[in-house]
């Protein structure tokens, strides 16, 4: 799962495509739906089993986890996961041929790192060193690698083929995956999905109340590749005051 950046900000990301820009994945002709998802009955068998793991066992355990650990904690745990799975973002950032914001992002690691006391604080944000998201998904496609047939993994959720392929390259440059000791690897994996998670509570109720949550997670998890592979997400302000309205989750 690319969490390697604020998840929470990524799942604000989806619900403001979906919710600000409908016409975009409603107005598919149905031929198009099926090209884009051949493999719909086996994907929302998937999603389904996921939803249920989600909804009984993963979301339980979320919201265990929020009321228990205070929120300052919380907040330094998820800025410590999100500074030690950046060296994804830093590689990317150089692979696509943004050297300027792969020497910002390599900046950023280090100063978080040190005087963030390993990355439990963000001084570097402070400092202009802004948060970016890359991942070998996004490389790829500036590559010219097509996307492939979208699909759904079971636990980790949706994917095309593309970004599937870069979420395990993602894991080769990702330190937390890396660790030799597997135990301790174990449970920092689980501590990260655990904290990722818990950081949608509340958010996550918008799929919930759609009409088909599993076309709504489709289209706007395309969407939102769309602008992340575009930089639409960085350089197009339309949703930054959208996200305001949320920092209350």
């Amino acid at each position: 799962m690319p969490m390697h950046s604020s998840l929470k900000k990524r799942f604000l990301t989806l619900l403001c495509c979906t919710l600000l820009l409908p016409g975009i994945g409603m107005a598919e002709e149905e031929d198009d739906r099926r090209n884009l998802d051949p493999l719909e009955p086996v994907n929302r068998v998937i999603f389904t089993f996921n939803d249920t793991a989600d909804r009984y066992v993963i979301r339980p355990v979320a919201k265990g986890y929020n009321v228990v650990v205070p929120k300052p904690v919380r907040t330094g745990i998820g800025n410590f996961f999100n500074n030690w799975t950046y060296p994804i973002t830093i590689v990317n950032s150089f692979l696509q041929g943004k050297f300027k914001q792969g020497a910002s992002d390599t900046g950023r690691f280090l100063v978080n790192s040190t005087i963030g006391l390993l990355g439990i604080f963000d001084p570097a944000t402070k400092m202009n060193l802004p948060e970016h998201d890359e991942d070998f998904g996004q490389t790829f496609a500036r590559w010219g690698v097509p996307q492939g047939p979208y699909i759904v993994i079971p636990i980790l959720g949706p994917a095309t083929f593309r970004s599937g392929v870069g979420l395990l390259a993602d894991t080769q440059v990702n330190p937390v995956t890396q660790l030799n000791d597997s135990s301790i690897r174990a449970k920092l994996v689980i501590a990260w999905f655990i904290e990722s998670r818990a950081a949608l509570i509340g958010p996550d109720e918008a799929l919930r109340d759609a009409f088909d949550p599993y076309l709504f997670m489709r289209d706007a998890y395309l969407q939102n590749r769309d602008y992340l592979i575009n930089d639409k997400s960085e350089n197009d302000g339309t949703f930054e005051e959208e996200f305001e309205d949320f920092e209350d989750f």
